[in-house]
């Protein structure tokens, strides 16, 4: 079967179309902006990448249409697609129907934390001898790839609340069917589909009705939201994770979340010592160990494997260290996990000053749904330097005033880089926080400390 996918070089598409090869379909796909690394790694896969959304891509016509939900009408694609009465499907219903069908699904849903935990319960997994498939949201150090198919029964995969394409509203994870879903948290976020948080706790309860009863969920025992959701009507056993509190219980060894011990009930399984960062990255620990066990496995056999976990790019990322700064990569775009990562990142380091590159990249930064908990979310930094774009449909002042000095906003990352350069000194750890390219920041701030 040939299939064209469009917008296949967003990281779930990508990993669609990754899939779709090695099932030994014919792969190709249209995007707006086809470049790497996403581009090359789908080309060593032998599939085909044309740039933009020309109806032209679709002719002769392919045997059916994979279409992303970056995808609207008016998109020449579409209408063409539309207009021909071609054969299509969204991503996630295509991957629910063609990979997930008779397979054992663990789904990772939650506004944080699911690229994390996904690829941390994958990892645990392949440990344990069960050779998983995955679907991530990022390119997981321990596989160097955001997919594959496996050779064991279970599949995981990291189960979005965003839509599924523009003819399917619902949530991605409606299409996945899982035996095991780990509800990791739940907060407002996607100001550009849902009103407020009723409207996501909906599509959570959507996904609560799809998992058997004899399948288990994995909640968070903080998240009041999730509690709600659960009080909906739940058919399904549960098991609860926190720090302090759950069936399964994190105590910290060490204030910075790198070192801390796990309990099933009352009884220690034992420690774990590991090179992540804050409380949130031990919540995510728990609620994936929680459902390796689920799946058959033995938590205390795998508690030395944390150790050896290495994490999605971007998160925490260091991606250079030059005269005693350390440069750091960061995917965080939701003020809860900006705070989070921050508070983390101080427990481990204590006096040190802590400066933030910050791009209000989401579509809920874009619109200000976060912009009164941005400033307190930033807590822990000594210094902030906001990305400002023009075509920011909000004021930046609203973050930058509530610094109360601590905050600088500049129009353009040239502008962004040059400002930290003359703030920085020895000792200082520097975070880049973006869901986006970044026009990479990053590595460009690096290579200005070495020039």
């Amino acid at each position: 079967m040939r299939l064209h996918i469009l917008g296949i070089c967003g990281t779930f598409m990508g990993g669609v179309a990754a899939l779709a090869r090695e099932l030994g379909e014919q792969v190709e796909g249209s995007d707006a902006n086809v470049y790497p690394p996403m581009s090359t790694q789908l080309q060593s896969l032998g599939i085909g990448l044309m740039q933009g959304y020309s109806a032209g891509h679709l002719k002769p016509a392919p045997d059916l249409v994979v279409v992303g939900n970056a995808m609207t009408r008016g998109n020449p694609a579409v209408e063409y697609m539309l207009d021909e009465q071609l054969r299509y499907v969204s991503g996630p219903q295509w991957l629910g129907e063609t990979v997930l069908a008779g397979r054992e699904v663990l789904a990772v849903a939650g506004t944080h934390g699911k690229t994390t935990t996904t690829s941390l319960l994958a990892h645990l997994l392949e440990c344990a001898g069960l050779a998983p498939g995955f679907l991530v949201g990022g390119v997981p150090g321990n596989f160097g790839v955001s997919a594959r198919l496996g050779q064991g029964k279970p599949f995981v995969i990291e189960a979005d609340e965003y839509d599924s394409a523009f003819f399917d509203k619902r949530s991605k994870f409606v299409h996945y069917r899982p035996r095991v879903a780990i509800l990791n948290n739940l907060e407002y976020d996607h100001a550009d589909i849902f009103p407020d948080v009723a409207a996501i706790q909906r599509q959570f309860h959507h996904l609560v009705r799809t998992v058997p009863g004899n399948g288990r969920l994995i909640v968070n025992a903080h998240d009041a939201y999730l509690a709600q959701v659960l009080a909906m009507g739940c058919w399904t056993p549960v098991e609860t994770f926190g720090i302090g509190e759950g069936h399964w219980r994190g105590e910290l060894i060490k204030a910075d979340g790198s070192a801390f011990r796990v309990y099933r009930g009352d009884a220690l399984l034992g420690e774990i010592h590991w090179p992540l960062l804050g409380n949130h990255s031990v919540m995510n620990a728990l609620a994936a160990l929680a459902a390796t066990t689920a799946a058959g496995a033995d938590p205390q056999a795998l508690l030395p494997a944390f150790a050896d976990f290495s994490s999605v790019k971007r998160r925490m990322e260091v991606v250079g260290q030059v005269n005693d700064i350390t440069v750091y990569d960061d995917f965080a775009h939701h003020p809860t996990a900006i705070a989070t990562t921050l508070a983390g990142l101080r427990a481990k380091v204590g006096g040190a000053r802590i400066l933030v590159a910050l791009e209000p990249r989401s579509n809920s930064m874009r619109l200000g749904a976060h912009a009164l908990a941005l400033a307190p979310s930033l807590a822990d930094a000594d210094a902030v330097v906001f990305l400002h774009r023009p075509e920011l449909s909000w004021d930046a002042k609203r973050v930058t005033d509530a610094l109360e000095g601590r905050g600088t906003a500049v129009p353009s990352v040239d502008a962004l880089i040059d400002v930290l350069h003359t703030q920085v000194r020895p000792g200082d750890q520097v975070v880049f926080m973006s869901n986006g390219g970044f026009e990479a920041a990053p590595r460009r701030f690096v290579q200005a400390l070495a020039g």
